[in-house]
């Protein structure tokens, strides 16, 4: 007899200050785990991996990041410092309980989820980084560009490395987001796209943003690609594509904004920025902009965590939609080796 999937539902909390709209799945007396989309998403990415660990006692929770689809996305740059967005955080823990979680981050959601966990390490049983690794100094471009392989960006030719598209958003910033926002299914299906092996050891496209006038050139708007069907499941994409109809942009690249706010909180950190809890790292070995072992990128959280794995995934950027089924193993036997799975709560 199969087991029926866990169904997502869908719910909103509001606090004086700001409005989280999250999915949740699992039993609602389960112990917590919470995952944290980064940019450009939504809480449906970790569709695949809310459902198996819901099926087997995990109470799952996926907001919509500060920014992103119904939750609030203000008009100020300097609302989407991490310290705002760890108190959004806060806010939703709060709201389930603030029974002590494994928290889950991809992407932009990897500090989000480091910030938690050095600032408010009693919410914290577990941290799972994916794709991006951990930086207790702040993931900022003073940080990532002390970081970036010069042999295979040469400072005088590639000062930023493969972050210059960070750049190119403090420095053209309404034109990024006017590129992106002329056709968001298209930006959306061209961002998303499945880790390519042959681009590794390559300078990658995203070195090359300020030289070549934007991520689209000239044309100032996305090719037309159709959407990776290995990646988003087409109605969790349509979902994708509505999100970002209703915000655009502008509030998710405003992430980027605020360096000097978050150096300065990440200073602030317990234990200067240091991690006792288990952690763990899922790598792309095929993500040409993240992947930490072909580079340096990895080891400030080699130094800065007590209780450190690592699992390598062949997977790009997009890990946990690229790789489902084997991020929910690695993250499975992880809990297992700390005796963090429900059953020994």
């Amino acid at each position: 007899m199969s087991i029926a999937t866990p169904a997502l539902t869908s719910h909103i909390t509001n606090s004086s200050r700001h409005t989280t709209h999250y999915w949740q799945a699992g039993p609602g007396d389960g112990p917590l785990m919470i995952f944290l989309h980064g940019w450009p998403g939504i809480g449906l990415l970790w569709r695949a991996q809310m459902e198996a660990f819901a099926a087997v006692g995990w109470r799952c929770v996926a907001p919509d990041m500060r920014g992103y689809g119904k939750t609030s996305a203000p008009a100020v740059h300097g609302a989407y410092s991490i310290q705002e967005i760890v108190q959004d955080m806060v806010e939703l823990h709060d709201h389930l309980g603030d029974q002590p979680a494994i928290w889950i981050g991809h992407d932009q959601g990897s500090p989000v989820t480091g910030a938690l966990a050095s600032h408010h390490p009693e919410r914290c049983r577990g941290a799972v980084f994916v794709s991006v690794p951990y930086f207790p100094t702040a993931f900022a471009l003073p940080t990532l560009i002390s970081l970036v392989d010069r042999e295979l960006y040469p400072a005088n030719e590639y000062p930023d490395g493969p972050w210059d598209y960070y750049r190119f958003y403090l420095t053209h910033f309404d034109q990024a987001t006017s590129d992106f926002d002329a056709d968001v299914r298209a930006t959306l299906a061209a961002i998303y796209r499945s880790g390519n092996p042959a681009a590794m050891g390559q300078v990658y496209r995203s070195a090359k943003i300020t030289s070549g006038g934007g991520w689209f050139g000239t044309a100032h708007h996305a090719p037309d690609v159709t959407r990776d069907p290995d990646l988003w499941p087409a109605d969790d994409f349509d979902a994708l594509v509505d999100a970002f109809h209703t915000h655009g942009f502008r509030a998710p690249n405003a992430w980027y904004l605020n360096d000097d706010a978050n150096i300065a909180y990440a200073s602030e950190a317990r234990n200067g920025g240091r991690l006792d809890m288990p952690v763990l790292f899922l790598n792309g070995d095929w993500d040409a902009l993240c992947d930490i072992t072909r580079s340096p990128l990895g080891g400030p959280m080699r130094e800065a965590c007590e209780a450190l794995s690592a699992v390598n995934l062949s997977s790009g950027h997009w890990l946990p939609l690229e790789r489902k089924a084997e991020s929910i193993q690695a993250i499975t036997s992880w809990l297992e080796a700390h005796s963090l799975m429900p059953h020994n709560v």
